[in-house]
């Protein structure tokens, strides 16, 4: 997830998704509009006497709903910060806490598996929301009956920093419910195995809030696909990470000696030509031998079908490439294709000598295999003739 930076707190970035400056004053708006019912809410549940009338004229709606949609948020913010600091006293680095459209999501560079701190990691959030509740509620229970806006954002807060704690702990997986449900099927089982449990306990979770949502708040119409999408692509992640365990790029690559290339004099349309023949979209380019460039089928696109006589491929190809080691786990293959944009990546070896190339097809290909036949050691090397050369 992108956003704005806007500062950092403990080492971690702060981030503003651009949905975020929508909902934002969005959550003002509904909330000033609604102030009324809401501080006839807050009388209900803590006994108060506030003049919701009074309350309920402009400017002072507005400026109401403003300041509790702000401490919403800021109340959304510190619950991420529960979750990334007791994360990060695990050892985890914490890449960015990024507010958006459904609240705040933290970024971890690697997913807790160890069930017992996924459990606490999981909880820290809520407890802090409910902390926070607290806090806003003895601030509602000592502030004088002569400022009623202030206990108005007071007992607002109070009361959906509860709420927010209560809902983030129902079970729909990657919800904070979702995680603790996944850390105890994770005590006697394989953590992938306790992710499709909690996966699926969390598709059936966001059915059932979508159905709601239809016939309550529309709102919860699109949580509940976010929180179904979510389920299925973290559900996805554990899968891939399972199957790649112990398997490092050098035992899935196209090794040098079956690799295609292409030379940088050549020209677009024999590129064109080999493309077709060898049914490649993607080539190392050399240099007496050296790498100097990858080199696609939408480069060569890019160049007009009269000029490519006259284009060679060194005035296509990318010179700045996304390199990796033999030696890299297949899943950081992965994560750097998906965080470069690019579907093959030069093997480069410690002497910076090209030594291979990994394409999607070579994992896709692993995958198959290792998820067919169970094992490392029964998956055949890429020169076997069944892993195929790129």
């Amino acid at each position: 997830m992108r956003g704005i930076r806007i500062g950092s707190a403990f080492g971690i970035p702060i981030k503003l998704d651009l949905t975020f400056l929508v909902v934002l004053p969005l959550f003002a708006w509904l909330i000033g509009t609604d102030v009324a019912q809401l501080t006839a809410l807050v009388n209900d549940l803590f006994g108060s006497t506030i003049d919701g009338a009074a309350l309920a004229t402009p400017p002072t709606q507005w400026i109401l709903g403003t300041a509790a949609a702000t401490g919403l948020f800021l109340g959304v913010l510190l619950h991420e910060f529960g979750h990334s600091l007791v994360a990060m006293r695990y050892g985890y680095t914490i890449e960015s806490i990024t507010l958006w459209l459904f609240g705040g999501v933290a970024r971890f560079t690697d997913i807790p598996e160890d069930w017992k701190q996924e459990l606490t990691i999981a909880i820290a959030g809520p407890v802090v929301s409910i902390l926070i509740g607290i806090v806003a509620y003895a601030g509602f229970l000592v502030a004088p009956s002569s400022l009623p806006e202030f206990k108005f954002v007071l007992g607002y807060l109070a009361l959906m920093n509860i709420t927010l704690a209560v809902f983030n702990m129902l079970p729909g997986f990657p919800m904070d419910g979702g995680r603790v449900l996944r850390a105890l099927l994770a005590r006697t089982r394989p953590h992938a195995k306790a992710t499709q449990m909690a996966a699926e306990v969390g598709k059936v979770f966001a059915f059932l809030l979508g159905i709601f949502g239809l016939f309550f708040n529309l709102f919860l119409v699109a949580l509940a696909f976010f929180i179904y999408i979510g389920a299925s692509g973290e559900a996805q992640q554990s899968v891939l990470k399972a199957t790649f365990q112990d398997v490092v790029v050098r035992d899935i690559m196209t090794a040098r000696e079956n690799l295609s290339t292409v030379e940088e004099t050549t020209s677009v349309t024999d590129l064109l030509q080999q493309m077709f023949i060898e049914r490649h979209t993607g080539y190392p380019v050399l240099r007496d031998g050296d790498l100097v460039g990858m080199v696609t089928l939408d480069d060569a696109r890019s160049v007009r079908e009269v000029e490519r006589d006259a284009y060679r491929v060194e005035d296509v190809m990318s010179h700045e490439l996304a390199t990796i080691s033999p030696d890299a786990d297949a899943m950081d293959a992965i994560a750097l294709m998906q965080e470069r944009g690019v579907g093959r990546l030069p093997v480069i070896d410690d002497d910076d000598v090209l030594v291979g190339l990994v394409s999607r097809s070579d994992l896709v290909t692993a995958f198959n295999i290792i998820r067919s036949r169970g094992s490392l050691d029964a998956m055949p090397r890429p020169d076997s003739g069944l892993i195929s050369p790129r």
